[in-house]
């Protein structure tokens, strides 16, 4: 590798990632912030962008003059014009893995709420009514399943050994992993959703995995079970969600992510006593930026600039993830 090369990172970093990348790569120059203006006319003279937002989507990724790798901010890819990168033979690779802590925390706090009625808890204290809302359910001993078992489905799983659960996992490659119980492929799912108490689904999403769940899986699930959607929106078709919730197929739904975001304000689920919300914000937490460049990005540019291939997270072209 030439060593008169740009990085472009289009994030704020700390004092201690900058001089942690500069010390792999002294001789490049390093554009980095969340203000555009600090990078945005240097794109085309980069050879590594770390980041994603509105100013790339004008990037001519198909043909492109320096970049050689796009490092993501987030774990999904599915918002990248991906079939533009592999014409342009731009090396992608994920922040898969960031996430595993705070959203396992997050499925199980949306889990533990249902379970303990702790959402209906919280309502009545705004309206100062003292209630008993039929307490009566335990996590302990309960079945979960977990639609895609990654970096984010094992942690959930490891987890959930700690209250007994049994646990069901359900991956493309079907292959038997740590602290899950049995493993499926995903045209077995119509005999896991039976046997789930939780449906917990960590999936990116790809054109095998949109409107997974819909009417016909919905209707598979056990009428006392929670569903969990934590990995993207489009895998539920939504109007299918609010059917089941209504008609009562299922007890309740735990909703980090949507079809179209932000949530229309004329949305049911807004409404509706079994339903939690959160605003796509289940992945947040304040290790994030660290993760990214120490665990993922740094790894990774060692790769690089030796000549190889990144080996963290490098997006399959063939599979979309």
């Amino acid at each position: 590798m030439t060593t008169n090369n740009q990085l472009v990172i289009t994030h704020n970093l700390s004092d201690e990632s900058v001089e942690k990348i500069k010390q792999i790569i002294p001789e490049w120059t390093l554009l980095y912030g969340k203000d555009a203006s600090n990078w945005e006319d240097q794109l085309e003279a980069s050879s590594i962008i770390v980041g994603w937002n509105k100013q790339l989507k004008e990037f001519n990724f198909a043909q492109p003059k320096n970049l050689k790798w796009l490092q993501t901010w987030s774990a999904g890819v599915d918002t990248l014009p991906l079939e533009d990168l592999d014409k342009g033979n731009v090396y992608v690779t994920s922040a898969n893995g960031v996430h595993a802590y705070p959203i396992s925390e997050t499925i199980f706090a949306l889990m533990l709420g249902f379970t303990r009625r702790i959402h209906a808890y919280v309502r009545n204290q705004q309206t100062k009514t003292w209630h008993h809302e039929d307490l009566k359910l335990e996590i302990h001993q309960k079945t979960v399943g977990i639609i895609g078992v990654g970096e984010i489905g094992k942690e959930t799983a490891k987890i959930a050994k700690a209250f007994g659960m049994k646990v069901l996992g359900v991956r493309h490659s079907g292959k038997d992993t740590e602290w899950v119980d049995e493993m499926f492929t995903p045209d077995q799912l119509d005999q896991v959703l039976p046997q789930c108490d939780y449906v917990v689904v960590t999936l990116p999403l790809t054109p095998d995995t949109k409107h997974l769940f819909d009417k016909k899986a919905f209707k598979q699930m056990k009428e006392n079970a929670f569903f969990i959607n934590i990995g993207r929106g489009e895998i539920v078709k939504e109007d299918d969600l609010v059917d089941a919730l209504e008609q009562g197929w299922i007890a309740g739904a735990g909703l980090d992510v949507f079809e179209k975001e932000p949530l229309s304000e004329d949305s049911p689920l807004w409404e509706m006593e079994n339903v939690i919300i959160t605003p796509h914000t289940a992945g947040a937490t304040e290790h994030y930026q660290q993760r990214v460049i120490e665990e993922i990005f740094i790894p990774n540019l060692k790769d690089f600039i030796n000549g190889d291939k990144p080996s963290i997270n490098l997006v399959d072209y063939s599979k979309g993830y």
